[in-house]
């Protein structure tokens, strides 16, 4: 897993939205290709945000509807992103002292061209034949 880049495992494509997307459209989105998290796009596909199953849940639990609230009021705008070419254990012990869950993959130019999640850690985990080790 040490030669594995984050290319070989990230997700692609990933659903993007702009900003002013309602949150209940941003939901249905997600359900419907069973995924927690979308990319806040702006020009030319450039992140600016993420918007995730929690900050769904913090629309509700703020009392707003989801009709009414737009993606760009509950994303996270301090978005980290990643390069395809990045080796992937570097990577993962980032997101672990992060606490990042989802992570955009962006090239030269900025653009998005896939997101790195920590499901996509699991599945490249487990395909792995090296034994896990704990501590």
């Amino acid at each position: 897993m040490t030669d594995t880049l984050v290319s070989d495992v990230m997700t692609t494509p990933m659903l993007t939205l702009d900003a002013e997307t309602t949150v209940d459209e941003a939901a249905r989105g997600m359900a419907e290709a069973g995924i927690k998290s979308v990319v806040v796009v702006g020009e030319a596909c450039r992140p600016e945000g993420i918007f995730t199953s929690t900050d769904a849940l913090r629309v509700a639990a703020d009392g707003h509807a989801p009709a009414d609230a737009t993606v760009g009021e509950y994303m996270t705008t301090d978005v980290e992103t990643v390069t395809p070419d990045e080796p992937l254990p570097v990577v993962a012990r980032r997101m672990v002292e992060s606490d990042i869950s989802h992570l955009p993959v962006t090239d030269a130019d900025g653009d998005g061209v896939g997101i790195l999640t920590t499901t996509d850690l699991a599945e490249a985990l487990s395909a792995t034949d090296t034994p896990i080790q704990s501590g």
